[in-house]
């Protein structure tokens, strides 16, 4: 992929040229891991069971080979919305959820995983990148592509809208769309039994609600959401809340893997009906692409992945639409060329200033 602006994908990986699936070419290793984990930890009916929970709706206009998919490796996107789906006006109240109506996305992360190593990217909800032509699913009025903000493409138009956009400006293809609100993620963190966390300071945001103390310390559902969402005690803002959870992803993910869980069948199912109660994925994602997502993810805690936000140019730029993040164009570039092509990535992280 030569050099561009993030915005643009050039002609040879555009729609229409995408090869074959990855999912036919993951290591074996990792399926080996994955049913052994199945295995040992969830029993056939309980397999099952949980498979049938997941809320599959999600169209994405079809699979990826439909879609005419290009490049290696497996792509996933991990969405956590500001859905209060499930939220008593009193969860409301505690969560400092606000009153807004609709669903917005609160935090976006490209999960990539293949011979290359696992990488996760954050995309900070405020990048402005192009909006691709799009039909109003409320008014069936027709839009051209226009310049916005990434997180108004879930707010135009849905899941599919996003993926669209995100695919549009990186020139890859989403295999795998899971998505997670605010009441399936304060009962998953409650689930494992709380979230341990190190804290390089304190953090107060009236908010998010976020009051936490300097050092380590467990973390329930409310202190983990409230932690993850806010940014305005962040020197970076929005950057620095995509570190934040980052960072929390990972310890969750630990958390969650420990034999105390795996291995108890009461604590097992707790967990699953916790994270599948208000979990939404795309309808060819199933719990075995679940499995190799919460592998990936552990790696990366482990030490075996690479964790880094977009390559940004400038933050708090004045718009149309307001403030925005402007993505280093060079450098998010060759970030996602290596993706692509399914190669080791050059870690360059933050605005440059």
């Amino acid at each position: 992929m030569t050099e561009r602006a993030a915005g643009e994908v050039s002609a040879d990986r555009a729609p229409g040229s995408r090869g074959h699936r990855s999912r036919r070419k993951r290591p074996l290793r990792r399926i080996a891991v994955t049913l052994l984990v199945l295995l040992l930890a969830v029993p056939a009916g309980a397999f099952a069971w949980a498979d049938g929970k997941l809320n599959s709706t999600v169209d994405l206009g079809g699979t990826p080979e439909e879609r005419h998919r290009t490049g290696k490796g497996t792509n996933y996107l991990l969405v956590g919305s500001d859905s209060r789906a499930g939220l008593t006006d009193r969860e409301k109240h505690d969560l400092h959820t606000g009153s807004a109506g609709g669903r917005r996305t609160d935090s976006m992360i490209l999960l990539h995983t293949g011979a290359g190593g696992t990488t996760m990217v954050s995309l900070p909800r405020d990048s402005w990148l192009t909006v691709p032509a799009y039909t109003s699913p409320m008014t069936g009025k027709r839009h051209a592509p226009a310049k916005n903000k990434l997180n108004a493409a879930f707010a135009l138009g849905g899941p599919k809208m996003l993926v669209n956009t995100i695919e549009h400006n990186t020139g890859l293809t989403i295999d795998h769309y899971v998505e997670v609100g605010f009441a399936g993620f304060v009962n998953l963190v409650d689930a494992v039994g709380g979230v341990p966390i190190c804290l390089e300071r304190a953090l107060k945001d009236e908010k998010s609600g976020a009051d936490l103390k300097k050092g380590c310390q467990t973390l329930d559902g409310t202190a983990a959401l409230a932690f993850v969402r806010q940014r305005h005690q962040e020197k970076a803002g929005d950057l620095g809340r995509t570190r934040n959870q980052q960072k929390f992803l990972s310890a969750l993910a630990h958390r969650a893997a420990t034999p105390g869980t795996l291995l108890d069948p009461i604590a097992l199912y707790s967990v699953l009906n916790a994270g599948l109660d208000t979990l939404v994925v795309d309808r060819d994602t199933g719990l075995l692409d679940l499995s190799s997502l919460f592998e990936a993810v552990r790696g990366v805690t482990a030490g075996h992945g690479k964790q880094l936000n977009v390559p940004v140019a400038a933050i708090g730029i004045p718009t149309s639409k307001g403030s925005a993040v402007l993505w280093d164009r060079g450098r998010a570039g060759r970030l996602f060329s290596a993706l692509h092509d399914d190669r080791p990535v050059p870690v360059q992280d933050g605005p440059r200033r």
